[in-house]
Protein backbone atom coordinates (compact mmCIF):
# COMPACT_ATOMS: atom_id res chain seq x y z
CA UNK A 1 0.00 0.00 0.00
CA UNK A 2 1.93 3.67 -0.72
CA UNK A 3 1.96 6.17 1.56
CA UNK A 4 3.41 9.69 1.11
CA UNK A 5 7.19 10.09 1.72
CA UNK A 6 6.42 11.74 4.79
CA UNK A 7 3.94 9.43 6.32
CA UNK A 8 4.11 9.91 10.37
CA UNK A 9 5.91 6.28 11.62
CA UNK A 10 3.72 4.61 14.00
CA UNK A 11 5.50 1.49 16.01
CA UNK A 12 3.10 -0.58 16.86
CA UNK A 13 3.54 -2.54 19.79
CA UNK A 14 1.36 -6.00 20.01
CA UNK A 15 1.11 -7.91 23.42
CA UNK A 16 0.28 -11.92 24.13
CA UNK A 17 -3.83 -12.16 24.58
CA UNK A 18 -6.11 -13.32 22.07
CA UNK A 19 -6.91 -10.02 20.89
CA UNK A 20 -3.46 -9.61 19.19
CA UNK A 21 -5.15 -10.52 16.00
CA UNK A 22 -7.08 -7.48 16.02
CA UNK A 23 -3.70 -6.14 15.65
CA UNK A 24 -3.65 -6.90 12.10
CA UNK A 25 -6.75 -4.96 11.32
CA UNK A 26 -5.06 -2.02 13.07
CA UNK A 27 -1.91 -2.12 10.85
CA UNK A 28 -4.15 -1.91 7.62
CA UNK A 29 -6.39 0.87 9.09
CA UNK A 30 -3.42 2.66 9.69
CA UNK A 31 -2.04 2.15 6.17
CA UNK A 32 -5.20 3.69 5.37
CA UNK A 33 -4.78 6.62 7.08
CA UNK A 34 -1.41 7.25 5.08
CA UNK A 35 0.48 6.28 8.10
CA UNK A 36 4.00 4.11 8.16
CA UNK A 37 4.14 1.19 10.59
CA UNK A 38 6.68 -0.89 12.41
CA UNK A 39 5.66 -3.66 15.08
CA UNK A 40 7.53 -4.80 17.74
CA UNK A 41 6.13 -7.93 19.77
CA UNK A 42 6.13 -9.63 22.44
CA UNK A 43 7.21 -13.10 22.84
CA UNK A 44 3.91 -13.74 24.39
CA UNK A 45 2.12 -12.07 21.56
CA UNK A 46 4.05 -14.72 18.99
CA UNK A 47 2.00 -17.67 20.29
CA UNK A 48 -1.14 -16.08 18.91
CA UNK A 49 0.07 -14.20 15.49
CA UNK A 50 3.08 -15.04 13.99
CA UNK A 51 6.06 -12.36 13.50
CA UNK A 52 6.10 -12.86 9.28
CA UNK A 53 2.12 -11.95 9.36
CA UNK A 54 3.20 -8.33 10.41
CA UNK A 55 6.11 -8.53 8.37
CA UNK A 56 3.83 -9.14 5.42
CA UNK A 57 1.65 -6.55 6.02
CA UNK A 58 3.66 -3.98 7.22
CA UNK A 59 6.83 -4.41 4.74
CA UNK A 60 9.16 -3.68 7.23
CA UNK A 61 11.29 -6.13 9.73
CA UNK A 62 9.35 -7.56 13.09
CA UNK A 63 11.25 -6.48 16.29
CA UNK A 64 10.86 -9.19 19.28
CA UNK A 65 13.83 -10.24 20.92
CA UNK A 66 16.54 -7.74 22.49
CA UNK A 67 19.19 -10.43 21.41
CA UNK A 68 18.57 -10.24 17.70
CA UNK A 69 21.63 -11.84 15.55
CA UNK A 70 20.59 -9.07 12.91
CA UNK A 71 22.90 -6.31 12.63
CA UNK A 72 19.82 -3.82 12.57
CA UNK A 73 19.12 -4.97 15.88
CA UNK A 74 21.85 -3.21 17.45
CA UNK A 75 20.32 -1.11 20.07
CA UNK A 76 17.25 -1.83 18.13
CA UNK A 77 14.48 -0.17 21.19
CA UNK A 78 16.21 2.71 20.75
CA UNK A 79 16.32 3.23 17.00
CA UNK A 80 12.51 1.94 17.18
CA UNK A 81 11.72 4.54 19.81
CA UNK A 82 13.23 7.72 17.98
CA UNK A 83 11.41 6.65 14.63
CA UNK A 84 8.23 6.90 16.46
CA UNK A 85 5.81 9.97 16.18
CA UNK A 86 3.63 7.58 18.04
CA UNK A 87 3.96 4.30 19.82
CA UNK A 88 0.64 2.41 20.41
CA UNK A 89 0.39 -0.83 22.35
CA UNK A 90 -2.59 -2.52 20.87
CA UNK A 91 -3.19 -4.86 22.26
CA UNK A 92 -2.02 -3.77 25.64
CA UNK A 93 -2.24 -6.72 28.32
CA UNK A 94 -2.36 -5.93 31.88
CA UNK A 95 1.12 -7.44 32.79
CA UNK A 96 2.48 -5.02 30.17
CA UNK A 97 0.48 -1.91 31.49
CA UNK A 98 1.83 -3.00 34.88
CA UNK A 99 5.63 -2.97 33.74
CA UNK A 100 5.08 0.18 31.72
CA UNK A 101 3.60 1.70 34.95
CA UNK A 102 6.26 0.23 37.20
CA UNK A 103 9.10 1.49 34.52
CA UNK A 104 10.07 -1.94 33.78
CA UNK A 105 12.53 -2.33 30.82
CA UNK A 106 12.80 -6.28 30.08
CA UNK A 107 11.85 -6.85 26.59
CA UNK A 108 11.84 -5.39 23.42
CA UNK A 109 8.60 -3.58 23.91
CA UNK A 110 9.45 -2.21 27.41
CA UNK A 111 12.43 -1.00 26.51
CA UNK A 112 10.66 1.25 23.66
CA UNK A 113 8.20 2.36 25.20
CA UNK A 114 10.50 3.51 28.20
CA UNK A 115 13.24 4.87 25.35
CA UNK A 116 10.86 6.77 23.52
CA UNK A 117 9.55 10.38 23.66
CA UNK A 118 6.90 10.49 21.37
CA UNK A 119 3.22 10.21 22.24
CA UNK A 120 1.74 6.85 23.40
CA UNK A 121 -1.50 5.08 23.38
CA UNK A 122 -2.47 2.29 25.23
CA UNK A 123 -5.46 0.15 24.46
CA UNK A 124 -6.11 -2.35 27.04
CA UNK A 125 -7.53 -5.91 26.58
CA UNK A 126 -7.99 -8.11 29.12
CA UNK A 127 -10.66 -10.01 31.51
CA UNK A 128 -13.25 -7.80 33.07
CA UNK A 129 -12.26 -8.67 36.59
CA UNK A 130 -8.47 -7.86 35.34
CA UNK A 131 -9.63 -4.99 34.09
CA UNK A 132 -11.74 -3.82 37.22
CA UNK A 133 -8.84 -4.79 39.68
CA UNK A 134 -7.90 -2.03 41.84
CA UNK A 135 -4.04 -2.52 40.93
CA UNK A 136 -5.13 -2.30 37.24
CA UNK A 137 -7.25 0.45 38.11
CA UNK A 138 -4.40 2.38 39.84
CA UNK A 139 -1.74 1.56 37.16
CA UNK A 140 -3.74 2.89 34.45
CA UNK A 141 -4.44 6.04 36.34
CA UNK A 142 -0.29 6.42 37.03
CA UNK A 143 0.01 5.89 33.22
CA UNK A 144 -2.62 8.34 32.41
CA UNK A 145 -0.85 10.82 34.98
CA UNK A 146 1.63 10.89 32.98
CA UNK A 147 0.20 11.80 29.86
CA UNK A 148 -0.50 8.74 28.47
CA UNK A 149 -3.57 8.05 26.25
CA UNK A 150 -5.68 5.07 26.98
CA UNK A 151 -8.49 4.07 24.59
CA UNK A 152 -10.36 2.65 27.42
CA UNK A 153 -11.81 -0.86 26.81
CA UNK A 154 -15.23 -1.99 25.44
CA UNK A 155 -18.12 -3.95 26.75
CA UNK A 156 -19.18 -6.74 25.24
CA UNK A 157 -18.36 -10.78 25.13
CA UNK A 158 -14.72 -11.79 25.97
CA UNK A 159 -12.51 -14.77 25.00
CA UNK A 160 -13.50 -16.64 28.29
CA UNK A 161 -16.87 -16.03 27.77
CA UNK A 162 -17.84 -13.55 30.22
CA UNK A 163 -19.65 -10.35 28.98
CA UNK A 164 -18.45 -6.71 30.58
CA UNK A 165 -15.56 -4.07 29.91
CA UNK A 166 -12.25 -5.26 28.97
CA UNK A 167 -12.26 -6.17 24.87
CA UNK A 168 -10.33 -4.46 23.02
CA UNK A 169 -11.46 -0.72 21.82
CA UNK A 170 -12.63 -0.78 18.09
CA UNK A 171 -10.18 -0.78 15.33
CA UNK A 172 -11.36 2.46 14.33
CA UNK A 173 -11.53 4.42 17.29
CA UNK A 174 -8.35 2.68 18.42
CA UNK A 175 -6.75 4.27 14.62
CA UNK A 176 -8.41 7.59 14.65
CA UNK A 177 -6.57 8.40 18.58
CA UNK A 178 -3.31 7.11 16.72
CA UNK A 179 -3.57 9.22 13.67
CA UNK A 180 -4.97 12.02 16.00
CA UNK A 181 -1.34 12.21 17.83
CA UNK A 182 0.47 11.73 14.57
CA UNK A 183 -0.59 14.29 13.42
CA UNK A 184 -0.52 16.94 15.98
CA UNK A 185 1.02 20.22 15.12
CA UNK A 186 2.14 22.57 17.67
CA UNK A 187 0.50 25.60 16.08
CA UNK A 188 -0.85 26.89 19.69
CA UNK A 189 2.58 26.95 20.79
CA UNK A 190 3.26 29.94 23.27
CA UNK A 191 -1.00 30.72 23.68
CA UNK A 192 -2.39 31.56 26.93
CA UNK A 193 -5.62 30.31 26.84
CA UNK A 194 -7.70 29.34 29.83
CA UNK A 195 -10.68 27.35 29.88
CA UNK A 196 -13.86 26.72 31.65
CA UNK A 197 -15.63 23.87 32.20
CA UNK A 198 -17.97 21.47 34.49
CA UNK A 199 -20.98 22.83 36.64
CA UNK A 200 -20.80 24.83 39.52
CA UNK A 201 -23.02 24.13 42.90
CA UNK A 202 -24.55 26.42 44.52
CA UNK A 203 -25.21 25.54 48.06
CA UNK A 204 -28.79 25.51 50.24
CA UNK A 205 -27.51 24.01 53.12
CA UNK A 206 -24.52 22.16 53.80
CA UNK A 207 -25.54 19.08 52.12
CA UNK A 208 -28.19 20.30 49.40
CA UNK A 209 -26.94 22.45 46.67
CA UNK A 210 -28.53 24.21 43.09
CA UNK A 211 -26.75 22.50 40.01
CA UNK A 212 -26.54 21.41 36.75
CA UNK A 213 -25.85 17.84 34.73
CA UNK A 214 -22.55 19.25 32.96
CA UNK A 215 -19.95 16.54 33.15
CA UNK A 216 -17.22 18.88 31.93
CA UNK A 217 -16.23 16.40 29.41
CA UNK A 218 -15.99 19.26 26.94
CA UNK A 219 -13.78 21.70 28.86
CA UNK A 220 -11.70 19.24 30.04
CA UNK A 221 -11.27 17.90 26.00
CA UNK A 222 -10.27 21.35 25.11
CA UNK A 223 -7.71 21.91 27.80
CA UNK A 224 -6.05 18.77 27.10
CA UNK A 225 -6.37 19.12 22.98
CA UNK A 226 -5.02 22.71 23.71
CA UNK A 227 -2.09 21.23 25.86
CA UNK A 228 -1.31 18.63 23.45
CA UNK A 229 -0.97 21.56 20.64
CA UNK A 230 1.45 23.36 22.77
CA UNK A 231 -0.79 25.73 24.47
CA UNK A 232 0.08 27.10 28.04
CA UNK A 233 -3.44 25.82 29.46
CA UNK A 234 -4.94 27.02 33.05
CA UNK A 235 -8.04 25.05 33.53
CA UNK A 236 -10.21 26.62 35.95
CA UNK A 237 -13.74 23.66 36.74
CA UNK A 238 -16.10 23.14 38.51
CA UNK A 239 -16.65 19.93 40.81
CA UNK A 240 -16.45 17.25 38.22
CA UNK A 241 -15.13 13.18 38.53
CA UNK A 242 -12.28 13.50 35.46
CA UNK A 243 -8.71 13.41 36.41
CA UNK A 244 -6.25 16.30 35.52
CA UNK A 245 -5.56 16.75 32.13
CA UNK A 246 -1.73 15.61 31.41
CA UNK A 247 0.15 19.19 31.06
CA UNK A 248 -2.65 21.46 32.17
CA UNK A 249 -2.49 24.06 35.49
CA UNK A 250 -5.91 22.91 37.13
CA UNK A 251 -8.05 25.33 39.15
CA UNK A 252 -10.72 23.43 40.97
CA UNK A 253 -13.69 25.46 42.50
CA UNK A 254 -17.34 24.93 43.78
CA UNK A 255 -19.43 28.03 42.78
CA UNK A 256 -20.00 30.39 40.72
CA UNK A 257 -18.36 33.48 42.81
CA UNK A 258 -15.29 31.17 43.11
CA UNK A 259 -15.17 30.58 39.13
CA UNK A 260 -15.40 34.14 38.92
CA UNK A 261 -12.65 35.00 40.97
CA UNK A 262 -10.32 32.46 39.79
CA UNK A 263 -11.01 33.96 36.40
CA UNK A 264 -11.09 37.90 36.92
CA UNK A 265 -7.54 37.06 38.53
CA UNK A 266 -5.58 35.40 35.55
CA UNK A 267 -7.21 37.67 32.80
CA UNK A 268 -4.04 39.77 32.66
CA UNK A 269 -1.89 36.59 31.70
CA UNK A 270 -4.40 35.44 29.42
CA UNK A 271 -4.57 35.24 25.55
CA UNK A 272 -7.96 32.95 24.38
CA UNK A 273 -10.59 32.38 26.94
CA UNK A 274 -13.10 29.26 26.38
CA UNK A 275 -16.10 29.32 28.39
CA UNK A 276 -17.21 26.00 28.52
CA UNK A 277 -18.45 25.91 32.22
CA UNK A 278 -22.42 25.51 32.91
CA UNK A 279 -22.02 28.31 35.24
CA UNK A 280 -25.39 28.56 37.36
CA UNK A 281 -27.28 31.79 36.27
CA UNK A 282 -28.90 31.71 40.22
CA UNK A 283 -27.34 31.01 43.72
CA UNK A 284 -29.68 30.54 46.97
CA UNK A 285 -30.06 34.43 48.75
CA UNK A 286 -29.12 32.90 52.30
CA UNK A 287 -27.23 30.09 53.09
CA UNK A 288 -27.88 27.95 55.99
CA UNK A 289 -25.19 26.85 58.34
CA UNK A 290 -26.91 23.45 59.26
CA UNK A 291 -28.89 20.82 57.76
CA UNK A 292 -32.40 21.97 56.80
CA UNK A 293 -35.20 19.22 58.04
CA UNK A 294 -37.82 18.63 56.11
CA UNK A 295 -40.37 19.70 58.66
CA UNK A 296 -38.66 23.11 58.66
CA UNK A 297 -38.08 23.35 55.07
CA UNK A 298 -39.35 26.61 53.29
CA UNK A 299 -41.72 25.90 51.05
CA UNK A 300 -39.67 27.90 48.56
CA UNK A 301 -36.04 29.28 48.40
CA UNK A 302 -35.13 32.89 47.02
CA UNK A 303 -32.65 33.20 44.84
CA UNK A 304 -30.58 35.73 43.74
CA UNK A 305 -28.56 36.31 40.10
CA UNK A 306 -24.85 35.46 39.67
CA UNK A 307 -22.28 37.23 38.05
CA UNK A 308 -21.72 36.73 34.08
CA UNK A 309 -18.71 35.71 34.05
CA UNK A 310 -18.15 35.95 30.28
CA UNK A 311 -20.25 38.83 29.89
CA UNK A 312 -17.34 40.52 32.84
CA UNK A 313 -14.71 39.23 30.49
CA UNK A 314 -16.06 40.58 27.30
CA UNK A 315 -16.76 44.00 28.65
CA UNK A 316 -13.02 43.80 29.98
CA UNK A 317 -11.25 42.70 26.60
CA UNK A 318 -9.97 45.62 24.67
CA UNK A 319 -9.53 43.18 21.29
CA UNK A 320 -6.42 41.16 22.84
CA UNK A 321 -8.12 38.25 23.80
CA UNK A 322 -10.15 36.16 21.80
CA UNK A 323 -13.38 35.12 23.40
CA UNK A 324 -15.03 31.39 22.79
CA UNK A 325 -18.67 31.27 24.29
CA UNK A 326 -21.10 28.26 24.66
CA UNK A 327 -24.57 28.21 24.39
CA UNK A 328 -26.77 25.25 25.39
CA UNK A 329 -30.55 25.45 24.32
CA UNK A 330 -33.49 23.89 24.23
CA UNK A 331 -35.33 25.87 21.46
CA UNK A 332 -34.54 28.91 19.28
CA UNK A 333 -30.82 27.82 19.22
CA UNK A 334 -29.24 29.94 16.68
CA UNK A 335 -31.27 33.16 17.51
CA UNK A 336 -30.06 32.81 21.04
CA UNK A 337 -26.24 31.94 20.22
CA UNK A 338 -26.16 35.15 17.82
CA UNK A 339 -27.45 37.06 20.64
CA UNK A 340 -24.69 36.10 23.31
CA UNK A 341 -22.23 36.53 20.41
CA UNK A 342 -22.88 40.33 19.87
CA UNK A 343 -23.94 40.90 23.63
CA UNK A 344 -20.90 39.45 25.43
CA UNK A 345 -18.40 40.45 22.57
CA UNK A 346 -17.46 37.23 21.68
CA UNK A 347 -15.58 35.77 18.61
CA UNK A 348 -17.42 32.18 18.57
CA UNK A 349 -20.16 30.88 19.98
CA UNK A 350 -20.50 26.86 20.12
CA UNK A 351 -24.36 26.28 20.12
CA UNK A 352 -25.56 23.15 20.82
CA UNK A 353 -29.61 21.88 21.51
CA UNK A 354 -29.99 20.06 24.65
CA UNK A 355 -33.55 19.49 24.85
CA UNK A 356 -33.16 15.80 24.50
CA UNK A 357 -30.00 15.54 27.09
CA UNK A 358 -27.86 13.44 24.99
CA UNK A 359 -25.20 16.22 25.41
CA UNK A 360 -24.99 15.55 29.10
CA UNK A 361 -22.32 12.81 29.99
CA UNK A 362 -21.88 11.18 27.01
CA UNK A 363 -19.09 11.19 24.86
CA UNK A 364 -20.41 12.83 21.49
CA UNK A 365 -22.44 15.97 20.77
CA UNK A 366 -23.76 17.83 17.71
CA UNK A 367 -22.80 21.65 17.91
CA UNK A 368 -23.29 24.64 15.08
CA UNK A 369 -20.61 26.83 15.33
CA UNK A 370 -21.18 30.48 15.00
CA UNK A 371 -19.39 33.67 14.29
CA UNK A 372 -19.73 37.16 12.68
CA UNK A 373 -19.36 35.46 9.63
CA UNK A 374 -21.99 32.91 9.53
CA UNK A 375 -22.93 29.61 10.76
CA UNK A 376 -21.43 26.50 10.34
CA UNK A 377 -23.22 23.21 11.41
CA UNK A 378 -21.31 20.11 12.53
CA UNK A 379 -22.27 15.93 12.64
CA UNK A 380 -22.32 14.38 15.40
CA UNK A 381 -18.90 13.80 16.91
CA UNK A 382 -16.23 12.77 19.75
CA UNK A 383 -15.67 15.35 22.15
CA UNK A 384 -12.41 15.50 21.15
CA UNK A 385 -12.64 16.13 17.62
CA UNK A 386 -15.38 19.30 18.98
CA UNK A 387 -12.45 20.06 21.05
CA UNK A 388 -10.21 20.46 17.96
CA UNK A 389 -12.33 21.84 15.95
CA UNK A 390 -13.18 24.57 18.50
CA UNK A 391 -8.88 24.94 18.62
CA UNK A 392 -8.58 25.37 14.70
CA UNK A 393 -10.93 28.45 14.82
CA UNK A 394 -9.22 29.65 18.07
CA UNK A 395 -6.17 29.30 16.29
CA UNK A 396 -7.14 31.21 12.85
CA UNK A 397 -8.52 34.13 14.90
CA UNK A 398 -5.58 34.61 16.94
CA UNK A 399 -3.95 34.85 13.62
CA UNK A 400 -6.28 37.35 12.37
CA UNK A 401 -5.95 39.88 15.33
CA UNK A 402 -3.93 43.15 14.05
Amino acid sequence: MGRSADAPTVVLGVTGCIAAYKACELVRDLQRRDLRVKVVMTEAATRFVAPLTFRTLTGEPVAVSLWDDEPAARVHHISLAEEADVLCVAPCTANVIAKIAHGRADDMLTTTVLATEAPIVIAPAMNVHMWRDEATRSNVELLRSRGFIIVEPGIGELACGEVGEGRLAEVATIGEVVEREARCTQDLAGLRILVTAGPTYEPIDPVRFIGNRSSGKTGFAIAERAARRGAVVTLVTGPVSLPDPFGVTVVRVTTALEMRDAVLARLAQTDVVIAAAAVADFRPANFAGEKIKKDDAPRSIELERNPDILAEVGALNDGRMVLVGFAAETGDLLEHAHKKLRDKHLDLVVANDVSDGSAFGGSENRVVFVTHHGTEEMPTLPKWRIAEEILDRVRDAVQDRP
